[in-house]
């Protein structure tokens, strides 16, 4: 993948262009325009200013995930020239690296576990994705999302086990039989659907056998699969360009562009049928700039509040323990059951992260008594007392990013997080406790092993246990489990 300074510079980052929608509210409601909009002066049945609120509001909560996912499947399939772009559609990119500062479309990024990607076009057939025998020390795990984000299955050392297998992912729409050889049928709820593969790196120098498990990663046409004449291609898309000044005006352009290939579930009967009120949906076509002035402010108005109950909602995810947000925000679209604000600040707050019973990620900001962290001031410090590391049957591991930007931060020594396999490497206290040093600066030779470099000024510290154990001591259920985090502390 290209790396150019002008990338390290700014990227588009995902989540700033989303909510540039909100900082930017004027540019919503200064075009001028006809007091009343084409659709009002044509007789249409058009919301009054204060239901034209709050449809805004509701739909930018139900509408974050999906423009947010639009955008980065734009920038990794459509567009060549985004410096992120990976691979075409139904073709599995492989990145033989852990991210860094350097990779900036998605938030909250892993650097423990190169990544592989699969953006699946399923309008023409299903795909079968096979995978190969994986040895059983080494953690995988291939993550099903779609347009929604819904996570709507998994293969890999949990799901399924370390043996090789095949398996299809279908459509919304598709109603065929299921093969023989085929251990498992997912079904995406939307059209197009994202594949995402982690596979576990055990130390610098494992990259190569790590290479070897991505080789392995195969995905092939129904129909090649049954070695059968290809189906007929699906027409072509011209997807809607996206970057940080567009999303700006046309946030319902791109949520209108994108519920084309989701069909509504039950429980999105309500949303969908709100925002058709403002021409946003399958057979729609939304233009702001039809809209009246006063309509425009209100919506406008609508967006900003939208964005903070997001953001009040993400601030209290789960419990806290400790200082910690503990809790589960990542599941299927029976775990949400209509619950768009979770979605939302699951988004916000890292998107595509995983079920809990996959992947449990207590997250913080603060001190157990709600100070900011903050790298330019302070020097912290967090010690897992004797034999009360957390509790996983894969890996642990604790991820420095930006406050700011929630991206990985560049530092003397590139190390981003520090988990697990680190281990052996890491220095002990005599009663047997591990600290690690959070702080911007070396803390000395002699502790160097065990610092985590933080950026100077806010910090936002994730911890990821992925496959938790689920029998005492445990993580789980979440926000109630046996084993807690313990609280970041100022240095003395």
């Amino acid at each position: 993948m290209e790396r150019t300074e002008g990338m390290r510079a700014r990227q588009v980052f995902v989540l700033q262009m989303i909510l540039a929608v909100v900082t930017n509210a004027t540019l919503l409601i200064v075009s001028p325009g006809n007091a009343l909009s084409q659709a009002e002066q044509s007789g249409k049945s058009w919301p009054n200013i204060f239901e034209s609120k709050a449809i805004a509001e509701e739909g930018f909560i139900y509408g974050l995930p999906i423009v947010m996912n639009y955008a980065v499947m734009y920038q990794y399939v459509v567009d060549h020239n985004s410096g992120q772009w990976k691979a075409p559609f139904n073709t599995i990119w492989n990145d033989h690296h852990v991210f860094t500062y350097q990779d900036t479309t998605i938030i909250t990024p892993n650097s423990d576990t190169p990544y592989s990607l699969l953006w699946m076009d399923l309008r023409a057939e299903p795909l079968v994705l096979s995978v190969p025998a994986v040895e059983k020390d080494r953690y995988y795990a291939v993550q099903l999302t779609d347009g929604n984000t819904f996570n709507y299955g998994y293969i890999g050392s949990r799901a399924t086990g370390d043996d090789p297998g095949d398996y299809m992912v279908v459509g919304p729409n598709w109603n065929g039989q299921t093969p023989p050889g085929i251990k498992k049928v997912f079904r995406s709820s939307t059209e197009f659907s994202l594949a995402i593969y982690r596979t576990q790196l055990l130390n610098p120098e494992d990259m190569a056998n790590v290479e070897k498990v991505q080789s392995g990663y195969k995905v092939q046409p129904l129909s090649a699969y049954l070695h059968q004449p290809a189906r007929p291609r699906a027409g072509a898309i011209n997807f809607p360009r996206i970057n940080d000044q567009l999303v700006k005006k046309n946030f319902f352009e791109y949520l209108d562009f994108a519920l084309r290939f989701a069909p509504p579930g039950p429980e999105e009967k309500d949303i969908r049928a709100q925002l058709a009120r403002i021409g946003v949906g399958p057979g729609k076509t939304f233009d702001f700039k039809d809209l009246s002035l006063k309509h425009k402010v209100e919506i406008g108005l609508g967006l900003r509040d939208g964005e903070k109950k997001v953001e009040q909602k993400l601030n209290t995810l789960g419990k806290n323990i400790n200082g910690w947000r503990v809790g589960s925000a990542f599941g299927n679209r029976d775990f949400y059951h209509g619950d768009w604000l979770l979605r939302a600040a699951a988004a916000k707050g890292g998107i595509y992260g995983n079920d809990a019973a996959e992947a449990m990620y207590p997250l913080t900001k603060w001190l157990a008594n709600g100070e900011p962290l903050d790298g330019g001031k302070y020097n912290y410090t967090i010690t897992f007392p004797a034999d009360q590391l957390p509790p996983v049957n894969a890996f642990w591991s604790v991820t420095m990013y930006g406050g700011k930007t929630q991206l990985l931060i560049k530092n003397p020594i590139n190390r981003y997080l520090i988990n697990s396999p680190m281990l052996p490497n890491l220095k002990k206290s005599a009663d047997g406790s591990l600290t690690l040093y959070v702080q911007k600066d070396s803390p000395g030779a002699d502790k160097e092993s065990n610092w985590l470099p933080a950026p100077d000024g806010p910090i936002y510290l994730v911890m990821r246990l992925y496959w938790p154990k689920d029998t005492p001591p445990s993580i789980l259920p979440p926000g109630d489990g046996t084993w807690k985090p313990p609280g970041v502390k100022r240095a003395s």
